[in-house]
């Protein structure tokens, strides 16, 4: 079964159909016992990072993260799921991040004549042999959307990164924790192939 987190951050529903439509068990929940006993944990979420950070404390939902990860339970982070995950954002300076994973959080820069939010299908270069990107070629593009982009202080989890006038580290992955910046569940056969690969990522409790 997987669990995906609900903290009042969007977009969760569209992560559960997307579950479902390849074959998985899935349910929207922020109650820590169900939680506990998932095979997958998943943390979705759009909008803005402070809000995010405090509605996981909230609901206690951070601590439930730490325990998930700490199980190594396979957990995947998408869009501001993966922002999350790091020690901070330009959005939010003084907000601290889940910290689970080392990197920061940037503005994408608005001086080289692309729009921001980044809205739209952009292609993926993978690199370190990504689990979530079996099967999957390189170049295969995906959906964003996002202003701020991952700078991680570790290139060797770096799966995927895209060019949008800088580069975006879009997909990382270190020991049980997996994540993406771009929407997998919005991203056609290629976003639904990376969400089969994660449910697919053996765990025995």
């Amino acid at each position: 079964m997987v669990a995906i987190i609900d903290y009042n951050a969007g977009n969760i529903k569209s992560v559960m159909k997307a579950f479902n439509y390849i074959g998985e068990e899935a349910v929207c929940t922020r109650d820590f016992k169900e939680i506990q006993k998932a095979d997958k944990v998943v943390l979705p979420g759009v909008g803005s990072f402070q809000y995010a950070m405090n509605e996981l404390k909230r609901f206690e939902l951070d601590k439930a993260i730490y325990d998930v990860v700490d199980r190594n339970v396979p957990f995947l982070g998408i869009c501001l799921g993966l922002q999350l995950l790091f020690n901070g954002s330009d959005e939010n300076p003084d907000c601290e991040g889940l910290s689970l994973l080392d990197g920061y959080i940037y503005k994408i820069p608005e001086d080289n004549c692309l729009k921001v939010p980044h809205i739209g299908w952009n292609s993926l270069n993978l690199s370190n042999d990504g689990t979530l990107f079996n099967g999957i070629d390189n170049n295969s593009f995906v959906y964003f959307v996002h202003s701020y982009y991952l700078k991680a202080n570790d290139p060797t989890i770096v799966k995927a990164s895209c060019d949008y006038g800088v580069t975006i580290h879009a997909s990382v992955e270190k020991d049980n924790i997996y994540a993406c910046q771009f929407h997998p569940e919005k991203s056609s056969s290629v976003g639904l192939k990376i969400l089969k690969n994660f449910a697919e990522i053996g765990y025995a409790h």
